[in-house]
């Protein structure tokens, strides 16, 4: 009985008292690697297991505000398609007010991904939400005032990096994603 308490106190003591590898990645963030270059993440944001085989890497990041969904970040690698085909697919994805083309509700850009050219996408308006994206018999779920970051990144493998969410969320995490992408070396 003597021994079984001391084990307990001592359960007790080593739980309480020492982080978990979960608190030791949310203080520091993740290091993701893209063609051989590594950044971390922001802390806050929280790794998840890849949702299906074609995603590299996925990150839930936490609403905000009075936002009713997450955000999530998505990192693709090597789907063959064009940075103009990406692009337009993207913009696709959002449905425009009725006097304006997809076009105008997005901006398209360079960046850099550490010292490599990229392609960064910012499109703003009602996401046509999908469970399986390029399924043409299921109907999109409209979510209005949504918002998606992404970057398009060709090296010796082709990378998509996407966040989307809420527009307040994707606001809040905008100044911590640039970071990142900028921190690839």
């Amino acid at each position: 009985m003597r021994h079984a308490w001391w084990v307990l106190l001592l359960s007790l003591g080593l739980v309480a008292g020492a982080p978990g590898a979960d608190d030791k990645k949310a203080d520091k963030g993740t290091v993701v690697e893209i063609d051989g270059m590594k950044s971390t993440t922001p802390a806050d944001w929280k790794e998840e297991t890849p949702s299906s085989n074609l995603r590299y890497a996925q990150f839930k990041l936490p609403k905000v505000k009075d936002d009713k969904q997450d955000a999530e970040l998505v990192i693709f690698k090597g789907i063959p398609d064009t940075v103009k085909g990406n692009v337009e697919r993207w913009q696709k994805d959002f449905l425009p007010p009725k006097d304006k083309k997809a076009e105008d509700i997005s901006k398209v850009s360079e960046v850099k991904l550490g010292s490599k050219d990229a392609t960064y996408v910012d499109v703003q308006g009602t996401y046509l939400f999908k469970m399986r994206p390029r399924d043409p018999n299921e109907k999109p779920q409209e979510r209005p005032d949504y918002r998606l970051l992404g970057v398009i990144y060709e090296g010796e493998t082709k990378y998509q990096i996407r966040l989307i969410g809420p527009a307040a969320t994707v606001e809040h995490y905008k100044k911590g994603f640039d970071e990142w992408v900028k921190n690839f070396k």
